[in-house]
């Protein structure tokens, strides 16, 4: 039986502080590790077949094959569909494969790209897998995803209609890179079928880890020639798109260009063509046919206006998906540039910095912490917040320092296992600038600040970056990238914490002894010979008694007060004794009066906001990612609070906090299995 989400969480956060997650030490996707899978398939002299993403119809998915072609599909193994199956056939070229049945161009212009840039090919894919030595059916490839590297494994089993692959293929017949490559991301994606349809720079990302930036072409920078250039020369990788025409379909145009279809970029070069200079670029089709038919195209007459040695270097007259155009003509006809490398180098030219990277996962929970946009000034402080230390640069770096110092950049995380259900939401960051006045500000800083300030860009100094939702209350998980040449120190600024006031006074119980003898009285009515109360007495007691009338979903169940008694019960009996039970009187009592002042709303139930401040008002500072799973542990499917449901949480973070204050040393609890286990399983 798999681990909890929340251990997973923890664990995984603990790995990634180890160095898992990193380029040389890629995360096992679902476990699967390869050495070992490997390791026991040649032992048991057997192939592998992948139980994770089996070689049936749920990894094909829904949508791109009729049922009866469904019905069709054999999945074979390469050395079944060809007698001399290879990995790579004469090294790795984008000319090597076309695109299949499944609408996956974004994808295909994408490698068409990595094929470029040999060291980020080398990452993605381990080119030292053959179909010779050790063959048993499996491979591996590696994608960043999310803010980390992740190793997948396969088993080698293709999907094919009367033996030939329905998807990718290579146009040389013996060659399997591709097909493979894109099985393993089809694996990452939740079907091939989840593949379809997409952006170029979904993929270049998950292919380097690096920075992405897209340029609109119908507004393009008055240096989009030198930054293309750029890019170029410090290893980026480049794809393109044709805007979308009146249906989703990709239409191929007069020009030979398709409608709403992905290109890669593949080289720039500035030519002499009648003594003036003219700025080309080279694009692909990863269908690998249609090209553009207009100026500098393969037939076009311009070629020979330029000299025979540039005609013999750049010009290729064939119908391989690859031609040339003008970057004016590249502007008119492409909606957007996706430029994509490891490191923001390409953004300036000479700088001697180097640039630090580093990465922070949040969420946005509906009612907690997702306060949308500027446009929502009185929730938009609940979002989550990340406070960052820019240092000055150094003295060498400063020299030759350009505009660009610090880059952020938000992404949106998938909180499901097909990339077709996920909700992509419109997001945005604001960055504030910390002044003096604010800076002993403790944890979350309050709407006032958002109120009284305005967005800034950085310099040296203190900022408040603030991630969210364009709306309020939707619920989603992301990455916050921060790459800055500057040190930067960030933490997340996430607490709420109590501040001292008369009204806090005010909620804290005095002792009365009149009403300390009542307690006392209707314990007595209900305790056994021992003087103590089990928990289906105190069920009784709290519902008949204590909280008649305010209780709106039927009251206390008696495991909810089996918990009560093991997190007041000092003794270890089962039950309260009398003082217990009247310490627990008080405690609920109190937070009886602070759930009524907190339902401002006057529903009889708290909405997480709310929950927020009674959580404050019982004198608890509580951290985004706390607030967010008791939302989820405690919360009706409204997510709504009941009194009943407050005060088992409430005294639970409590009795909580206590015991880690007791048991460690104010940073890190130590605890044998046996005492772990004697409290998580009594409390």
């Amino acid at each position: 039986m798999p681990a909890p989400g929340v251990c997973m969480n923890i664990i995984s956060q603990r790995h990634r502080k180890d160095g898992c997650g990193t380029p040389n030490n890629p995360e096992k996707f679902f476990n699967q590790d390869y050495k070992q899978l490997k390791e026991f398939c040649l032992i048991n002299s057997m192939r592998y077949i992948d139980d994770m993403f089996p070689p049936d119809s749920r990894s094909i998915g829904q949508g791109i094959l009729s049922p009866s072609n469904m019905g069709q599909v054999k999945w074979l193994r390469p050395w079944k569909i060809v007698p001399n199956a290879a990995f790579v056939v004469d090294g790795v070229s984008r000319f090597d494969f076309g695109q299949g049945l499944v609408g996956n161009c974004w994808f295909l212009a994408s490698i068409g790209s990595l094929t470029f840039q040999s060291n980020i090919l080398n990452q993605v894919v381990p080119l030292e897998q053959t179909f010779d030595d050790d063959y048993c059916g499996l491979f591996h490839f590696r994608f960043w995803r999310f803010g980390r590297w992740i190793d997948v494994v396969i088993d080698d089993k293709l999907p094919t209609i009367n033996g030939r692959l329905i998807f990718v293929r290579s146009k040389d017949p013996t060659e399997f890179w591709p097909a493979l490559m894109e099985k393993a991301y089809a694996k990452v994606c939740g079907s091939y079928a989840d593949m379809n349809a997409g952006t170029p720079a979904e993929a270049l990302v998950d292919f380097t880890g690096g920075v992405h930036m897209c340029v609109q072409l119908s507004d393009p920078p008055a240096d989009l020639w030198e930054l293309m250039c750029r890019a170029g020369q410090t290893k980026s990788l480049m794809s393109c798109g044709t805007p979308q025409g009146a249906t989703a379909e990709n239409t191929v145009l007069p020009n030979g260009l398709v409608q709403g279809h992905a290109y890669t970029v593949t080289g720039v070069k500035q030519m002499k063509s009648r003594g003036e200079t003219v700025q080309l670029v080279r694009l692909w089709n990863p269908w690998g046919k249609r090209e553009w038919n207009g100026d500098w195209s393969d037939e076009s007459p311009l070629w020979k206006t330029v000299s025979t040695k540039e005609r013999e270097t750049c010009l290729s007259v064939c119908d391989d998906g690859e031609f040339w155009m003008t970057l004016k003509d590249f502007c008119k006809y492409y909606s957007d540039l996706d430029i994509c490398s490891s490191n923001p180098d390409f953004l300036e030219e000479g700088s001697a910095c180097k640039w630090k990277t580093s990465f922070y996962e949040g969420r946005w929970v509906a009612g907690t912490t997702a306060g949308g946009c500027m446009n929502n000034l009185e929730s938009f402080w609940t979002n989550p917040q990340y406070r960052v230390q820019v240092e000055k640069l150094n003295s060498k770096c400063a020299e030759k320092q350009g505009e660009k110092n610090m880059l952020v950049s938000l992404m949106q995380k998938p909180d499901k296992r097909n990339r077709r259900l996920v909700q992509n939401l419109h997001i945005g960051f604001s960055i504030f600038e910390v002044t003096d006045e604010n800076r002993a500000q403790k944890g979350k800083f309050p709407a006032p600040f958002f109120r009284r300030n305005r967005t800034v860009s950085a310099k040296p100094g203190e900022y408040l970056i603030v991630p969210s939702t364009f709306n309020p209350n939707e619920t989603a998980s992301f990455i916050l990238t921060i790459i800055s040449k500057a040190e930067t120190h960030v933490h997340e600024s996430s607490g709420v914490y109590p501040q001292e006031s008369m009204e806090a006074k005010k909620l804290k119980p005095g002792k009365d002894n009149k009403d300390e003898e009542k307690k006392i009285t209707l314990f007595r009515q209900f305790s056994d010979k021992y003087e103590e109360v089990d928990a289906e007495k105190l069920q009784l007691i709290l519902n008949d008694r204590i909280l008649k009338g305010d209780l709106k979903s039927g009251g206390f169940s008696t495991d909810a007060c089996r918990s009560m008694v093991a997190l007041m019960d000092t003794s270890v009996t089962g039950k309260l004794n009398g003082e217990e039970f009247v310490r627990l009187w008080r405690k609920v009592g109190k937070y009886k009066e602070i759930f009524n002042k907190c339902d401002v709303s006057q529903t009889g139930t708290l909405s997480l906001k709310e929950l927020r401040n009674a959580i404050i008002a019982a004198g608890r500072g509580i951290s985004d990612d706390i607030l967010n799973v008791i939302a989820l542990r405690y919360g009706a499917s409204s997510g709504h609070i009941t009194l009943e449901n407050f005060i088992s949480l409430i005294l639970r973070f409590d009795c909580m906090a206590q015991i880690y204050k007791q048991l460690s040393n104010g940073n890190i609890m130590s605890l044998r299995e046996a005492e772990w286990m004697y409290i998580s399983m009594y409390t």
